[in-house]
């Protein structure tokens, strides 16, 4: 944490002392000035540039005019952040026992689409405790292998599928169970364990791996200082900044503070509670019931459409028109890429060699996508094409068909062409 926050604040002295006043070169041009980027911190190629110039011709700091802020969307886990804070938090959960047995034992209660030989793993892996009880995972390796593999790999640790009969546009059920593994605790619980994994993940060295049960897994987060630069110059140039997630909201409210985002601007994987506590289902959107999506490809325009739009029912899930849609968009992810398409300014790609995502960057031709490598351990180039023309689309049954853009056309195959 005091690194962190040490860092942010170099970051945010530089960018004051290089504020100009909006439109213009000169300081103290008008009344109010206009954060710009930090020219210290290192971009690829000219993206700086290009983001400065658009923040600059969208932005609305000082502006007179009482019109809506323009909004910009952020997905979080690796896009502002190194890493994974859901599953980070996952692990700790696992390794200070956080985990309760499921009613009855029954393993089916926990994930609509677990598969019956999930379930019946997971209760001969995890079957000591009792009921609403913790699971011992910080010892029982076998129990905590279990969950990994499942939550991890959607397969058991004997190889069976774990998941089946979803919508692989609306869910991934691996990001579903981490969250629905939440249930028996209270928001406040949830947001003391979510604090905890922060604290130790941001203490810990880059590239640290940690143990849970006999597995070896990611045991450190990073804020990007380039991402958390990017969102304060937004902000401060007049745009409505908010965070779209996979990861569990009181998570991601908890991490999205360092930035000065508050609770109503994320919008993350929510859970119904009953008396307060959280029951393991997951609520609905657009016309999708209980269950069966969260903010995840398609699911990320229904939330986003329903909470800041006011769109109700299965319109959700359409793209709306260019007055009601994001100015800005920012991700790394095939989970990202609907809600990045529908900006109508700039889309920022992290590159981390995802087909989909990366077939709409490279194969758009339009000039508002802008990529970037990541910015720590990015990833190198690619050296097959992206297969955009076969499987550049991830289907509702989860196999890949050809992508074709707005005009019907379909994208050709794409080169790599950013990378570390």
């Amino acid at each position: 944490m005091k690194k962190i926050s040490a860092l942010a604040a170099v970051a945010m002295t530089a960018a004051l002392m290089t504020s100009t006043a909006c439109g213009t070169g000169e300081p103290g041009a008008a009344s109010e000035s206009c954060s710009t980027l930090d020219a210290s911190q290192v971009w690829y190629g000219d993206n700086r540039d290009r983001l400065a110039r658009f923040i600059e011709e969208t932005g609305r700091c000082g502006a007179a005019d009482s019109g809506a802020a323009p909004l910009a969307l952020f997905d979080w886990d690796n896009t502002i952040v190194k890493n994974d804070i859901g599953v980070a938090t996952f692990y700790w959960m696992l390794a200070n026992d956080k985990v309760l047995q499921p009613q009855g034992r029954d393993w089916t209660t926990v994930g609509a689409h677990l598969t019956r030989e999930a379930a019946d793993a997971l209760a001969a892996a995890c079957g000591a405790a009792e009921p609403n009880t913790p699971l011992p995972t910080s010892t029982d390796a076998d129990c905590a292998d279990e969950l990994v593999a499942v939550a991890d790999s959607g397969k058991t640790t004997a190889g069976k599928a774990a998941f089946t009969g979803y919508d692989h546009r609306r869910t991934e059920p691996g990001y579903a169970f981490v969250v629905q593994l939440m249930r028996g605790h209270t928001e406040a619980r949830i947001t003391e364990y979510a604090r905890a994994a922060r604290a130790q993940n941001l203490a810990a060295a880059e590239g640290t791996e940690q143990t849970i049960g006999s597995t070896k897994v990611d045991g450190w987060v990073r804020y990007y200082p380039q991402m958390t630069d990017l969102v304060r110059v937004l902000r401060d140039n007049g745009f409505d900044v908010r965070i779209i997630s996979a990861s569990a909201e009181p998570v991601v409210r908890v991490w999205a503070e360092e930035l000065d985002i508050t609770g109503d601007r994320v919008m993350g994987v929510p859970q119904l509670s009953d008396n307060g506590v959280y029951t393991g289902h997951l609520p609905g959107c657009g016309d999708a019931g209980t269950d069966q999506v969260i903010t995840y490809i398609d699911g990320k325009r229904c939330r986003i459409n329903e909470q800041v739009f006011g769109v109700r029912g299965a319109a959700a899930f359409q793209q709306l028109p260019a007055d009601r849609r994001a100015a800005f968009a920012a991700g790394d992810s095939d989970t990202d890429v609907v809600f990045l398409g529908d900006a109508t300014g700039l889309r920022l790609v992290i590159n981390r060699n995802k087909t989909e995502l990366m077939c709409n960057a490279y194969g758009s031709g339009d000039g508002t996508w802008v990529v970037n490598p990541m910015f720590l351990d990015p990833k190198p180039r690619r050296s097959d094409p992206y297969p955009c023309a076969t499987a550049g689309f991830i289907t509702p049954a989860g196999t890949g068909a050809p992508l074709r853009r707005p005009d019907g056309s379909v994208v050709p195959d794409q080169q790599d062409l950013v990378f570390g």
